[in-house]
Order: C-alpha cells, then sequence, then structure tokens
C-alpha cells in the first residue's frame, strides 16, 4: 500500500476538509503514516487568512519538500486556502509540489493523485469497500471524545480586514438533516462534544430555509445522544435573547458562547465593516452576564487598526478591565492584500501594535487570574484529556473552555479514561489554568 501522510495547518473548519478527503483518500485504499520520512506521498492543507499563516504554509511546505531528498517522498501536493487565493504566485515559488488544488477542487484530490502516482512509478491502490459503507465520511483527527461540526462555509459579513468571502465564497449552510446524520454518526464513535463551527454560526440557515436557523438546529441537535454542544464563533449583532436563553437553560449546551468583537470602539467597528456599535456591545454583554447559568464569554481583539487612535485604544482596554470577558484572543492587525482596510490611511507601525497587544494582554491575564483565584476551593466537572508529564497531572477542561485554545484544568487522581467526565477540586490558581484533585 501507498503510505500518505496529511499535515492540516490553520483553523478547525480547515481541519474539517482535511478529515474529509482524508477519509476519501483512504476509502481509495491509501495508507495513513504520520511518519513523514516513510511516507510516499504527504498532502498539506494550507492556511493563507493573514500573512503569519501564509508564512507557515510556505516553511511547512519548504521543510516537507526535504524529504524528496532523504526520505521516501514522490508526490508532495498543497491544497487549501493558499492555492485558492495565490494559485499563480505560488506554482512559480514551489517547484517542489506536484499538485495545488484549491478549497473549491478538493471533489478532484483522489482522482489527480492517482494520475500523479502513476506518473512517479507507484501503484494507485485498490479501493477499500470497508471505507464505502462507512455512514461518516470523515477521519478524525482530533481526540475522540470531542469532534468539530463545519454547519456552513463561506461568509457573507464581508468585514474590511478580512479574505475569507474572497478564498471561501458566498455563505452556504449545510441542510439540517445532513447535520443531524453526521451527529449521530460522530456519537456513534464516541464523541461526547460536539463544536459547532462556520465562518458565522449564528447565520446558520438563512439561505436554506428563509432566516437565520441555528436556535431550531441546536435543538434538533439536542435530541441525539450528544452530551454537550458547544458554540463558536457567533456575530455580535446576530446573537438573539432566544440563543442566550438556549445556552442559559439547555443542560446539553455549554454555558459558553464564542463571540469575536474584534473591537468595542464604535468608529473603529465602523471601519471594520461591523455593524455594531459600542452601546450595543455593552447591552449584549450585560445581557448575556445577567442570564442564568453563567455563561463564560470567549472574544477576539484586533489592536492597531489603520486610524486606532491612543483614545479608541483605551476604550477597548476600559472594556476589558469593566467587563472582563472571560477568555480573550488578541491579535494585532495584519494588512492583507486587497482587503479594503488595506487601503484606508493611518496605518500604525508594528513596534505600536505590538505595544498595545501587550498592554491589552496583560488586562486580560490580570482579570484571569482574579477570576481564577475565585474558583479555589470549588468542585468542577472536569473532561480529563491528556496527562502533563512534567507536571506528573492529569489534564482537562470544564465546559466553559474550549479544546486548544483555552486554559486547562490539571489534577492529581489515582485513575482517569480519557473523555470522561470527573469532579475536581481546585486546590490552586496558576495563571490561566487551575490545579486540583479528583474527588
Amino acid at each position: 500500500m501507498i503510505k500518505l501522510g496529511i499535515i492540516s495547518l490553520g483553523c478547525d473548519k480547515n481541519r474539517i476538509d482535511t478529515e474529509k478527503f482524508l477519509f476519501g483518500l483512504a476509502d481509495r485504499g491509501f495508507e495513513i503514516t504520520d511518519d513523514y520520512s516513510v511516507a510516499e506521498v504527504i498532502i498539506i492543507n494550507t492556511c493563507a487568512f493573514i500573512a503569519s499563516a501564509r508564512e507557515e504554509s510556505i516553511d511547512t511546505i519548504l521543510g516537507i519538500a526535504e524529504y524528496k531528498k532523504k526520505g521516501n517522498l514522490k508526490v508532495l501536493v498543497v491544497t487549501g486556502c493558499l492555492p485558492q487565493k495565490y494559485s499563480a504566485e505560488i506554482k512559480e515559488g514551489l517547484p517542489e509540489v506536484d499538485l495545488f488544488l484549491g478549497v473549491d477542487e478538493y471533489s478532484e484530490l483522489a482522482d489527480k493523485l492517482d494520475a500523479l502516482v502513476k506518473k512517479n512509478g507507484l501503484v494507485p491502490p485498490p479501493p477499500c469497500s470497508k471505507a464505502e459503507q462507512s455512514d461518516l465520511k470523515r477521519i478524525i483527527t482530533t481526540p475522540l471524545h470531542y469532534a468539530y461540526l463545519k454547519i456552513a462555509e463561506g461568509c457573507d459579513n464581508h468585514c474590511t480586514y478580512c479574505t475569507i468571502p474572497s478564498i471561501r465564497g458566498r455563505y452556504r449552510s449545510v441542510p439540517m438533516p445532513e447535520l443531524i446524520a453526521e451527529t449521530q454518526a460522530l456519537v456513534k464513535r464516541g464523541v461526547k462534544e460536539l463544536i459547532l463551527v462556520a465562518q458565522d454560526c449564528t447565520a446558520y440557515g438563512k439561505d436554506l430555509y428563509g432566516e437565520p436557523s441555528l436556535v431550531r438546529l441546536v435543538r434538533e441537535l439536542i435530541k441525539t445522544d450528544v452530551c454537550l454542544i458547544r458554540l463558536m464563533y457567533c456575530y455580535p449583532e446576530s446573537v438573539t435573547d432566544e440563543l442566550i436563553e438556549l445556552i442559559s437553560s439547555e443542560p446539553k449546551v455549554a454555558k459558553f458562547i464564542d463571540m469575536p468583537l474584534q473591537h468595542v470602539d464604535s468608529e473603529v467597528l465602523h471601519r471594520m465593516g461591523r455593524r455594531e456599535n459600542y452601546e450595543q456591545i455593552c447591552a449584549l454583554y450585560e445581557k448575556i452576564k445577567s442570564a442564568s447559568g453563567n455563561i463564560a464569554v470567549r472574544t477576539t481583539f484586533m489592536v492597531g487598526f489603520p486610524g486606532e487612535t491612543k483614545e479608541q485604544f483605551k476604550r477597548l482596554c476600559d472594556f476589558t478591565k469593566k467587563y472582563k470577558p472571560d477568555l480573550v484572543g488578541i491579535f494585532a492587525y495584519s494588512a492583507e492584500e486587497d482587503t479594503p482596510s488595506s487601503k484606508l490611511l493611518g496605518h500604525i507601525s508594528q513596534q505600536e501594535k505590538e505595544k498595545r497587544v501587550n498592554k491589552l494582554g496583560k488586562i486580560h491575564y490580570k482579570n484571569a487570574k482574579a477570576a481564577n483565584k475565585r474558583l479555589v476551593g470549588q468542585t468542577l466537572k472536569v473532561i480529563y484529556e491528556d496527562i502533563d508529564y512534567e507536571r506528573g497531572m492529569f489534564k482537562g477542561r470544564t465546559e466553559r473552555n474550549a479544546p486548544e485554545v483555552d486554559g486547562y484544568v490539571y489534577f492529581t487522581a489515582d485513575y482517569a479514561d480519557v473523555g470522561n467526565y470527573y469532579d475536581v477540586l481546585i486546590k490552586k490558581a496558576d495563571g490561566y489554568d487551575l490545579i486540583g484533585e479528583k474527588i
């Protein structure tokens, strides 16, 4: 059998694309390996959202290309956002790559790979009939107890700094029956936590059902045997009272919402192409925090947007001090080619942007430390995920934390099974993380 290695870069939505074409290639009979030195075919699914993501993609491609010299690599394929947006440039600059396919061409991958395999003297593998009969057309690459469910593709919001609409196209929702069937198949394989993702989850269904239908979708998914549903990427202006009530009252929905604000100053938001203002954001935040269930808010802030004055940055800092978002990702603005914001006046130096990132980061870190200290002495329900060998402790999350991006709970125990929930008594706060023991 031909050994095939895959690298997925970027967001969890990209991961799902990788899982789906990975299934298709296993269905064709390729043997999947994570040892790139023995792989005869390697596919890199790239991200091109911002400059740093493109740099990571290029560096990864060049690093993997070395296996053509020192390993068994015969065919190197690059897929995803990078070739979708920069096809002409990278074809000329990366002769080491045998095939480029954009996000609109994933369906062509298996056939084109067969042709390349033959061209390089390898024998295409026979189809694997067992895989063809699977009810889940994905190979899950996350730990088995959680998985992502992509409910839509593309975006219609057209924020002035974002390249996603030009790469991924218009918003297209996945029909509800397909998502229900996929959820049921995931649960059969042991998935307990389902994480809903899209460029904008709150727009789900507007193209299929004539109105946003996220609440309706979640209510249907609740009827399956899934244990917990987590909502990511909710557009602030579309977070309704009905959605807040669903999160606060439904036991199967995590007391958590990922709601990227990007900024809070009204003028900055207007230049970003966002449709909310400072007063609306404050009112929404207060509404979420006053709801029952103690909902954790994860958000994203972008600093150093063109024209962001010191006063506007101060307003963002003051908001963070006052409202204390539970989980915050902070990024410096990156001018992306062909976006409206790249043509704005008042671009800020990289040094100043980094200074603002650090200042806002310190405010959030102080908030997070204080919040975690208040949890000392409480018993929290924690899903066990891994072992931290340096600490000599088990490692898990509460429902108020998303995987891979938020803080962890480290705890001692005689034993723990991955994917199971345990009551953990919190003994100590350690920055963004908590330390405790299973009881």
